[in-house]
């Protein structure tokens, strides 16, 4: 969902599905420009393993649809990649709300239990979700200390990640979600793919793509020096940009 999307859909059905046309690909490998974006300047990642981050917003249809599919992509990743979510805020509401929700729980080791309990708030049970006496009393219904919630909700720290979940999102220069974001160097997503099937194979194209593919062989180097074997070295691709 990008913001135009975003717009039409709260002033014509509130937070319900919205269709969104999405260009059919011919079958092939990926293509930069087309399938994703290289950002002309590569963001600081953390070192050891590859990153991948998804770009969402729980009032998105889109991204509750594509949960399924990303769960099933998280589980098999190789060992050396790493996966992050980070919820993006286009305006101020709902997203920040939406983001304070994600960052309190994860705060509180609640996230992995509730993360899907708030989409389905949202879609299914047409919660909005964007009160802070509504969500403490979503939280309390669901076994979450509502005290303890709210008081991660309006901390500091929560405040700083939000703040820093908005930076990233536009050094990112994210401006439609689900989006996936790869070892701070490309993006994807669903809208330039076609599908979200798709955008995630067009992520695991990417982690193999060179210097990425480098920190690969890197990371294998430092575990056999360690005595540990790491997922297999891949071969050079070629043509692929780097």
């Amino acid at each position: 969902m990008n913001r135009r999307e975003f717009s039409a859909t709260v002033l014509g059905a509130g937070l319900g599905a919205a269709s969104l046309g999405l260009p059919a690909h011919a079958q092939g490998g990926p293509v930069e420009g087309r399938d994703y974006v290289k950002l002309s300047q590569p963001l600081p990642v953390p070192p050891g393993k590859i990153e991948v981050i998804e770009f969402f917003w729980y009032g998105c249809p889109h991204c509750n649809a594509f949960e399924p599919t990303l769960e099933g992509w998280v589980k098999k990743v190789p060992s050396d990649v790493a996966f992050r979510r980070v919820p993006v805020a286009f305006r101020d509401e709902p997203f920040v709300a939406h983001q304070k929700i994600f960052y309190a729980l994860e705060a509180m080791g609640q996230l992995d239990a509730m993360h899907r309990k708030v989409f389905y708030a949202i879609h299914v049970d047409r919660q909005r979700l964007d009160k802070p006496a509504d969500i403490a009393a979503f939280m309390a219904k669901n076994g979450v200390d509502a005290a303890k919630f709210t008081e991660q909700y309006n901390s500091f720290s929560v405040q700083t990640k939000t703040s820093q979940a908005k930076r990233l999102a536009e050094s990112y220069r994210i401006d439609g979600v689900p989006a996936l974001g790869v070892h701070g160097r490309f993006y994807t997503s669903s809208s330039l793919t076609g599908s979200a099937e798709r955008a995630l194979s067009v992520t695991d194209f990417l982690i193999q793509l060179p210097p990425l593919s480098g920190c690969r062989r890197r990371l294998n180097r430092v575990l056999r020096a360690a005595g540990r074997s790491g997922p297999p070295a891949l071969a050079p691709t070629a043509g692929n940009s780097g």
